[in-house]
């Protein structure tokens, strides 16, 4: 079955090819098969259409730093208005309550907030285990066939815990052989390498202050052993780089060259403090970095240096980064975010909404080592988002894609991943959301209580 989805409004495909009449997606192979260019009709047979006159067509959003589990502990009163170290280890003691279908609840309804912004492909880390949790990655791969996304689930840990001089309570943190065998398993059992993957694991400790120097180690050289990529935070405050420089006499990127993880199959949550010369280290490298803007401003971290970063050779992407301190999931609210707060960074004609996106498309499968989905080319896959403009906050605008971007486009019309339609009409086609809602807001009052 072939389907043309026909007269967009506009279309941005990511790497400036011309689909301004559409794109042919062929169901049965879940690719795109043909870019109908401005005025004409397609080339190849097709069975069925879709009218997109009146929407924006984009490529799937691919987020590339979430925490699902947060979204259990939204605008949490004990947690608001704090630093990042002092945040964290509020809400640290809540978050080691987490049973498994806390979790479950929790991924499911992320997973349906973002796919609702237009996301089709997730990276979660994932980094706590308590005893009672201790096969959440497996619980996230259920969650994540119930809704049709794809998804990167980074099997994050926690080795030093607070009597070691770490942030984490010790219910949370585990011993480095539970979590390299571990680690092992789900590579094993869930990674899929193939073009189209619609799960893959990555190997992700949460920080550089939370896990040894020889976890870290360790884990670099499982990942390399089964090709998977590597993934944590690092830069995000002031405060982190007095910590790496006390416990290792180190700044953050030099012990992350330290641990060999200055390497293009690495990508790093949020990347902000970084002088000169570390960015052309780390362009030199080819390493990713997430740029979370929303998170970064609501506990005043700072604002990633994307223009230098790119400039170098980094990979730039986004992400929504966890819903504790983004308090949403919305992907393309992130990409406005991502336009405003480096306009305060760089001039009003360095960065455009054509950057945003195209850093929540291409740039984001470039941070997660995919050249099959991001943008809109013959052969790749069908992940596609449709932005209807027929709302007042569009009403007396003039260049689509800028007012889907400036206007505050926020919820799709039409959402497809791997050719398979998850949304249209604005509504979730194989999904109960009331009782996706209900599940989540009990179990996130079972939490806190």
């Amino acid at each position: 079955m072939k389907v043309w989805i026909k007269h967009p409004l506009a279309t941005f495909t990511a790497n400036s090819q011309d689909a301004g009449n559409g794109v042919v997606i062929d169901e049965s192979s879940g690719k795109i098969t043909e870019l109908v260019p401005s005025g004409q009709s397609p080339k190849v047979s097709y069975d069925q259409s879709y009218d997109a006159s009146g929407q924006v067509l984009l490529p799937g959003l691919i987020n590339t730093h979430h925490h699902l589990y947060q979204t259990l502990t939204r605008a949490f009163p004990p947690a608001l208005n704090k630093k990042l170290f002092p945040w964290l280890q509020t809400l640290y003691p809540f978050w080691a309550r987490l049973k498994p279908e806390m979790l479950f609840n929790a991924t499911q309804l992320g997973l349906t907030e973002l796919q609702q912004s237009g996301c089709t492909t997730v990276a979660d880390h994932h980094y706590l285990f308590p005893e009672a949790l201790t096969e959440a990655i497996d619980i996230q791969v259920k969650a994540a066939d119930s809704i049709g996304s794809r998804v990167m689930l980074t099997r994050g840990s926690m080795s030093l815990g607070e009597k070691d001089g770490g942030l984490p309570p010790q219910t949370t943190v585990q011993t480095e052989t539970e979590i390299l065998d571990d680690s092992e398993r789900l590579i094993h059992r869930y990674h899929e390498s193939e073009e189209g993957a619609k799960v893959q694991i990555a190997l992700a400790p949460c920080s550089p202050f939370s896990v040894s120097t020889e976890l870290m180690k360790e884990t670099a050289r499982l990942a390399r052993k089964h090709n998977v990529r590597l993934h944590t935070h690092l830069a995000e405050t002031h405060d982190e780089d007095n910590f790496c420089i006390e416990r290792f006499g180190l700044r953050p990127l030099d012990y992350l060259e330290s641990v060999d993880w200055l390497a293009d199959d690495v990508w790093l949550a949020h990347g902000i403090h970084f002088n000169d010369d570390e960015i052309k280290r780390m362009g030199q490298a080819g390493l990713g970095i997430c740029h979370c803007p929303t998170s970064n401003m609501l506990l005043a971290s700072g604002i990633c240096r994307t223009k230098e970063l790119a400039s170098a050779g980094a990979h730039v992407g986004l992400g929504v980064d966890g819903s504790a301190s983004n308090d949403g999931s919305n992907m393309m609210q992130e990409v406005r975010q991502a336009l405003l707060i480096n306009r305060l960074r760089y001039a009003a004609d360095e960065v455009t909404h054509l950057d945003a996106l195209y850093w929540a498309t291409k740039g984001s499968a470039r941070v997660l080592g995919r050249s099959d989905i991001g943008e809109l080319a013959e052969g790749k896959q069908a992940d596609l988002a449709l932005f209807s403009l027929n709302e007042l906050r569009f009403s007396g605008s003039h260049d689509p894609l800028a007012a889907l971007v400036l206007c505050g486009g926020h919820r799709a019309a039409a959402v497809m991943c791997a050719g398979k339609w998850l949304i249209k009409d604005a509504t979730l086609l194989h999904l109960d959301q009331e009782a996706i809602m209900a599940a989540h807001q009990l179990s996130a009052r079972k939490l806190v209580s």
